[in-house]
């Protein structure tokens, strides 16, 4: 007993290196980091006589679904306490892997609301001709990059003027994991920026504040809150469902899931089989015309 509790007491105090090895070997995020260290630090607080083991990883598992957390909390719970293992048998602290036999539970993320395209188009025509000041044309050049090009907000507020190359009617654009990638923009949305070069310099970032500092991701959140309010015919929408728009639309309309993946920037496909959907009409039109019997 005296050894278990001896190894639990090791366990614990290794909890300072396990961060910094996730800090400076694997580069996770501090909010990753935080988020697996306070479920490393909660579990070995928990340990007891047969120490760090499958079962005793269950149990915690087990109150955490008890207190009423989803399949998202536990599924960062199992992956949080695999990386901690697989990491403490390289250092020998631990002799097994007590994760091998978990399984993940299957998550099934809330899709953000899709706004109707003859809706939205609509909407974003009225923008169009009201759009009469420095501001409401930057509004306007923000929903057309969200809608029409499908960019992250955090994307579209770091773009530059250099960026965007209206000749060709693309945009270079920095995204996760610091990958650039080339996007198409719409006609619409280029005589939008046509229109704000008329009244801004042409360096700098391409969406700035009444300031003039580059547009803060929360306010460029605020704008698109403020846009769907001003219309009874659309939902409440927040940027990401402006992206998730742009993708379902697209799908709609015959693109194909892997030009749809690039355009997102999402280095799996299964992201985007994820993260968009077809249809049901689409999905029945296709099986119509392929299946012999249909």
């Amino acid at each position: 007993m005296a050894q278990t509790c001896d190894q639990s007491d090791v366990l614990r105090a290794s909890v300072p290196n396990f961060v910094e090895y996730m800090s400076a070997e694997r580069g996770f995020s501090a909010h990753t980091v935080t988020a697996y260290r306070r479920d490393v630090a909660d579990l070995l607080e928990q340990v007891g006589e047969e120490g760090l083991t499958t079962e005793s990883i269950r149990a915690w598992l087990a109150s955490a679904r008890q207190s009423g957390a989803g399949s998202p909390t536990v599924a960062r719970r199992i992956a949080s306490m695999r990386c901690y293992a697989q990491w403490a048998v390289r250092q020998g602290l631990l002799e097994t892997d007590p994760t091998l036999r978990l399984q993940t539970p299957r998550v099934h993320p809330d899709l953000p609301a899709v706004a109707d395209a003859d809706r939205l188009n609509s909407a974003l025509d009225v923008l169009t001709r009201l759009a009469d000041d420095p501001l409401a044309v930057r509004d306007l050049v923000l929903l057309e990059l969200l809608y029409g090009s499908g960019l992250r907000v955090s994307e579209a507020c770091r773009l530059d003027v250099s960026d965007v190359d209206l000749a060709r009617r693309t945009a270079r654009v920095l995204g996760k994991g610091g990958k650039q990638r080339i996007v198409p923009i719409t006609s619409a949305c280029a005589r939008a920026l046509q229109r704000l070069s008329t009244v801004r310099d042409n360096d700098g970032a391409l969406l700035v504040g009444a300031r003039g500092k580059r547009l803060d991701v929360r306010v460029a959140r605020r704008i698109v809150h403020d846009f769907s309010a001003g219309f009874a015919d659309l939902p409440d929408l927040a940027p990401h469902a402006l992206r998730h728009s742009m993708a379902s639309h697209t799908l709609e309309g015959g693109a194909d899931l892997r030009f749809v993946q690039q355009l997102l920037g999402h280095a799996s496909l299964a992201s985007t089989q994820i993260y968009t959907h077809v249809s049901a009409d689409r999905l029945r039109s296709a099986y119509e015309k392929a299946h012999p019997r249909a």
